[in-house]
């Protein structure tokens, strides 16, 4: 399969605008997701939680039932945005719809009857906000050209990481930050959760100002000559549609389809890296919970630069050796993780594991950006993002088994190593992207 499309002229404001669309989602990963939100469900609002059933686990199954949402619709709606030319426009829908849920997340008090509510909302921004990344994913090919391609993948990454830094530090020392019934230097009340309450607004109005550059910015694409005449009228044409997309990418370029599911499970494995780091912190390392925080900003600096630096090597050498490099380069430091103890050597060996996540993140969009043909990057992306739910079950079950096995939390970095090293198996048996490229015509 082949990568050819015609070239585009891409301007720095361009560049600029894509990378803020990733600056301002940190306001749902980091703030909404991640650190803050979630948090603030399962340990304020369903703390008092009546019934045998806690509000952790109510937040798993909400975020598990989202995920298969995601698995279902994304390859078919990235599909559809293709089709259509309507890939900004989309964008723009789900990014607002996103925003949307987020504002909403104002009205969740900290009781348990506004418990339902907030998990609702959660899952559904979280469907929504991985759908907006098929979109602005393919939009990649739009805004680079074949010799930066990696450099600006890498970028995207890192402006994604940064404006998570300033928001968290903002949102911690401005409103959550201190003791007693006022928080931040804001001096917020935290009487039925406002300032909590508050930075999901903030978190909002975040992303939405920073979403508005790439919508001005990034022309639209012409509709997708490709898929006229054929059925994709509805949901179940739509997926006709997409079986017979597969069969003949099958038939073309298997590698393609062996990246997808080899991608799955190392992206898997490097969520699981963020996911459980906070909980090794605290439970093996003896981090103070009160530091998990700025742990976490250092983690995405660290990260970020990770990113940035990594993208030039991408566009010199190819993505494929920068992710290799970066998996082979987290396992070791991950078995070393394993043999140490004490805060000072996490904090030395944790960033150290950042500092390769990033690179491997974006090096991982660059791989599949240049292997996809032109006019399909949002039906890859939409596979990109459900081969990455199919098996995104599996870091936390291995941790989770290993840590069980063994009775201790430190054994469950094993599940995560493993996780890594069956992406990096997989990725070695994937023939990488040819280095000529052009893109696509804006």
């Amino acid at each position: 399969m082949g990568s050819e499309a015609v070239g585009v002229a891409t301007t720095r404001k361009q560049v600029m605008a894509w990378g803020l669309w990733d600056w301002g989602s940190a306001a749902f990963n980091a703030v909404i997701l991640t650190f803050v939100f979630s948090v603030y469900l399962t340990d304020a609002v369903g703390d008092d939680l009546p019934g045998s059933v806690s509000a952790s686990s109510l937040l798993g199954w909400a975020l598990g039932i989202a995920g298969f949402v995601i698995a279902v619709t994304a390859p078919v709606a990235g599909q559809r945005f293709d089709a259509a030319g309507r890939r900004k426009w989309s964008l723009g829908l789900l990014t607002f719809a996103t925003v949307g849920c987020m504002a909403g997340m104002f009205f969740v008090r900290d009781q348990y009857q506004y418990l339902w509510l907030g998990l609702t909302l959660l899952a559904a921004a979280s469907v929504i906000f991985e759908l907006a990344n098929v979109p602005y994913n393919a939009m990649l090919r739009q805004v680079s050209k074949p010799e930066n391609i990696g450099r600006v993948s890498g970028f995207g990454w890192a402006m994604g990481y940064f404006g998570g830094i300033v928001l968290l530090l903002l949102c911690y020392f401005g409103f959550i930050s201190g003791d007693g019934d006022t928080r931040g230097f804001l001096g917020l009340t935290t009487d039925g959760g406002l300032n909590i309450r508050l930075v999901a607004l903030l978190a909002a109005l975040w992303f939405a100002a920073f979403s508005i550059p790439v919508l001005l910015a990034v022309p639209e694409l012409p509709s997708n000559q490709r898929s006229r005449g054929k059925d994709t009228s509805g949901f179940v044409g739509a997926y006709r549609e997409l079986w017979r997309d597969l069969r003949d990418l099958w038939n073309a370029d298997r590698r393609t389809v062996h990246f997808l599911i080899a991608s799955a499970l190392f992206r898997d494995g490097l969520a699981g890296v963020f996911t459980f780091g906070a909980v090794l912190a605290v439970n093996v390392y003896g981090i103070a919970a009160a530091d998990v925080l700025l742990f976490g900003v250092a983690a995405n600096v660290i990260a970020a630069l990770g990113a940035l630096a990594a993208g030039r090597f991408d566009d010199r050498i190819g993505p494929k050796p920068v992710i290799v490099f970066s998996l082979v380069s987290m396992i070791v430091v991950g078995i070393a993780l394993m043999a140490v103890s004490g805060p000072v050597m996490f904090w030395i060996l944790g960033l150290a594991l950042c500092l390769f996540v990033g690179p491997a993140q974006a090096s991982a969009r660059t791989f599949l950006a240049r292997l996809t043909p032109a006019g399909r990057e949002g039906q890859m992306f939409g596979l990109y993002a459900t081969t990455g739910r199919a098996v995104s079950f599996l870091a936390p079950t291995l941790f989770g088994f290993f840590a069980w096995w063994f009775g201790a939390d430190r054994a469950g970095i094993v599940g995560l190593l493993i996780v890594l090293a069956l992406g990096l198996a997989a990725l070695a048996a994937v023939r990488a992207p040819e280095r000529t490229m052009v893109v696509d015509e804006g």
